[in-house]
């Protein structure tokens, strides 16, 4: 708005003149960002994440108890629900095996109730993270199959109880 056209509008309605205020100061620059900066960086965080995994990577190297890592495995694949049906996958049946390795390799095999299963991209991945977080597990390969497969007869006792077909 120009400064004579103010003086005008200030007049009409009786207010007082606003003293002239000096323009604002223009923004400050941003200095471009360095990419060797953001690589440096990039390379320094990834030799400390390599110290940290090594240091912990001499623990690593003693065997574990394949028995013991695949009963935690399975309680731990327990709290894995199909959203669709109120019944974990273990008991659902859609977990045909687990294996533990010395090594601390684990191997999952497992199905979904169809191919079309909406929980198609979220249960293997669950799956997965879930053997991971298990401790004494190093490395994870899950074997997604669909044979033989599903059906209801290879659900548990106790899933079909809860669903109510006993």
């Amino acid at each position: 708005m120009s400064r004579l056209y103010q003086r005008a509008l200030n007049r009409m309605f009786g207010q007082k003149e606003q003293p002239e205020q000096p323009p604002a100061p223009p923004p400050e620059e941003v200095p471009p960002v360095k990419i060797d900066a953001l690589t440096s960086y990039a390379e320094q965080k990834e030799e400390a994440k390599k110290a940290v995994s090594g240091a912990a990577a001499a623990d690593d190297q003693a065997p574990v108890a394949p028995d013991e890592v695949r009963e935690k495995i399975v309680e731990a694949l327990r709290t894995v629900h199909d959203p669709e049906i109120p019944v974990n996958i273990y008991e659902l049946g859609l977990i045909y095996e687990v294996r533990v390795e010395a090594s601390g390799t684990a191997y999952v095999k497992m199905t979904l109730t169809s191919p079309n299963c909406p929980a198609a991209a979220i249960l293997p991945a669950e799956v997965e993270s879930k053997t991971h977080s298990v401790s004494g597990v190093r490395d994870v390969t899950l074997d997604l199959v669909f044979a033989p497969p599903w059906n209801p007869e290879m659900m548990s006792e106790a899933a079909r109880l809860e669903l109510g077909m006993l």
